[in-house]
């Protein structure tokens, strides 16, 4: 991925994640972050990497927020000047949870 493209992915995490915090209301979706994301070359897709904080159905809430796919789209149409604007695709980022087990593994080793 080039210099471009993480600048559009960065670009793409901020803004998102202002609509989430000031414009968005929904309690299925619950505290989530926004790690990363990766753009196809083509500019027509925008993979978004989500983390949920909190105990709940982590592909529920992920749903909740797929549901607002189309409203991320349309709102950084107007806040951002690319000349195509990417669909927005929320996949959960398991690095940490991975990590963590891990580290309870090595924590249970070391007793």
């Amino acid at each position: 991925m080039g210099i471009k493209h993480q600048r559009i992915g960065s670009l793409i995490v901020k803004e998102i994640s202002q609509m989430i915090q000031t414009e968005m209301d929904d309690p299925k979706v619950g505290f989530v972050t926004l790690l990363d994301c990766e753009v196809t070359n083509d500019y027509s897709y925008a993979k978004v990497y989500v983390t949920f904080l909190g105990s709940g159905n982590n592909a529920e809430r992920l749903e909740a927020l797929s549901n607002h796919a189309k409203y991320f789209r349309m709102e950084l149409g107007r806040r951002i000047m690319i000349r195509k604007i990417p669909q927005i695709v929320f996949v959960i980022d398991e690095t940490y949870e991975k990590g963590k087990r891990i580290d309870d593994i090595i924590k249970d080793f070391n007793k």
